[in-house]
């Protein structure tokens, strides 16, 4: 069976309000409902992330980290990933490779 991403999308939100209302009146570290407020959060996306890709071949820039993919040894704040990850993302386009259609029409002019 297919998902349907309209359907995880609204899910997906209806989380982030959860998530939203939890955190802004958590009792404490461990509060139960922000745990749990978390948890379904990731989970509302993986599924968003999966109906996404069955209906439309697309997915998001995003992933999920959990405990286990961070590195407990170093206590430097940083998040460690794979390597190759980095070499995939979009880092956005420089200013010279960036041409707007009215440049186009006004180099079109001159010429």
């Amino acid at each position: 069976m297919t998902a349907d991403a309209r359907a995880a999308l609204n899910k997906l939100i209806a989380t982030f309000e959860r998530h939203l209302e939890a955190s802004s009146t958590r009792n404490g570290e461990d509060d139960p409902r922000v745990v749990a407020a978390y948890e379904d959060l990731a989970d509302a996306f993986e599924a968003y992330d999966d109906a996404l890709n069955d209906e439309y071949g697309e997915m998001t820039p995003l992933i999920v980290v959990d405990d286990s993919d961070l590195d407990d040894s170093e206590d430097s704040g940083d998040e460690e990933y794979d390597e190759d990850e980095d070499d995939t993302s979009y880092s956005g386009l420089d200013d010279e490779d960036y041409d707007s259609d009215d440049e186009d029409a006004e180099d079109d002019e001159s010429r």
